[in-house]
């Protein structure tokens, strides 16, 4: 696991609650914890703590037959870049990341082929090592490069990583169309994230709130047009109608964006929300509602590293 955060550990903990061999790589803090203690997991299945080797170096991923890339989209291309040196021929990388062009990038900057998976989980980490799963927890993995023409489609990787997730109990998904499910888990975050780090309020309370529903469908719309100027048609009325019941089997998610801010981290805004208003102003499709959301939570990203700078002072 390259990114041993919320993502990594949920998706890395249940393998290895499985039986696999696997290696959480992420920050010092949580390594240091799960070597200690292993990686403590309060789920809404179970409640344990699981025996998992972590380590901080990428170097843990020489000799890795699959590897899950799960690192903040901002860090896409240095950690990739970093990661290649280590992997051996034949290893299968799938990218567990938020946003519709990682894997775009990742092949572009370092020749990988990585497939893409749309990662559907709530989940936070609450300590060092220690992780919170409120909802969900599923997968749908496709072969994006192939999609695009890029490389042949890979059904043998494609099989054997849905295998292994189905053998942790985990239940994934193939899909041959996934860049329209990429971009429907897009339009959920666009959705949602950027309303829950703003307010502080969780995906339930969100919707509630019939201005809050507004708003939403008023994102919606916007991503929808800029999706289909991109080849990829969706339609506005059934993602409102996704939006509302996603929200209903995960009431209590905060966003991933919301927790960045609380932590005073940057966000992932640019790969959601902001990816929209720029692909919109590159079609001459305006995105006002998404443009807003973007510049609000880029303004409290830098109010919340400013304070985060005062007290490390």
């Amino acid at each position: 696991m390259v990114g041993a955060g919320a993502v990594g550990c949920y998706f890395g903990g249940l393998l290895a609650r499985a039986g696999e061999s696997v290696v959480l790589i992420g920050r010092p803090a949580h390594a240091d914890a799960i070597n200690q203690r292993g990686l403590v997991v309060h789920s809404i299945q179970f409640d344990e703590t699981i025996r998992v080797r972590a380590a901080t170096d990428l170097g843990a991923a020489a000799g890795a037959g699959l590897v899950l890339f799960c690192v903040k989209t901002p860090d896409t291309d240095t950690a990739a870049e970093l990661l290649k040196p280590h992997l051996a021929p034949g290893t299968v990388i799938v990218s567990l990341q938020n946003g519709v062009d990682n894997v775009e990038r990742i092949h572009r900057t370092t020749g990988l082929a990585p497939l893409a998976a749309a990662v559907y989980v709530a989940v936070q980490m609450i300590g060092p090592g220690e992780l919170k799963h409120t909802g969900r927890g599923d997968l749908v993995v496709g072969d994006l490069l192939a999609e695009l023409g890029h490389l042949a489609r890979r059904e043998g990787d494609l099989e054997a990583v849905r295998d292994r997730f189905t053998r942790a109990r985990v239940p994934c998904r193939l899909s041959p169309a996934i860049r329209p499910e990429l971009w429907t888990k897009l339009l959920m975050n666009c959705a949602l994230n950027a309303i829950s780090a703003l307010t502080g309020e969780r995906y339930g309370a969100i919707v509630a709130d019939a201005t809050a529903r507004r708003v939403i469908e008023d994102i919606i719309r916007e991503s929808v047009a800029v999706g289909a100027a991109s080849g990829v048609r969706l339609d506005a009325a059934d993602m409102i109608e996704a939006v509302w019941r996603l929200v209903q089997t995960m009431p209590e998610t905060l966003s991933s964006t919301a927790q960045d801010l609380q932590r005073g981290k940057p966000t992932e805004i640019e790969a959601l929300n902001g990816y929209i208003a720029r692909v919109g102003a590159e079609h001459g499709i305006e995105t006002p509602v998404n443009r807003t959301l973007h510049a609000l939570v880029k303004l409290a990203e830098k109010r919340g590293e400013e304070g985060k700078g005062k007290r490390e002072e």
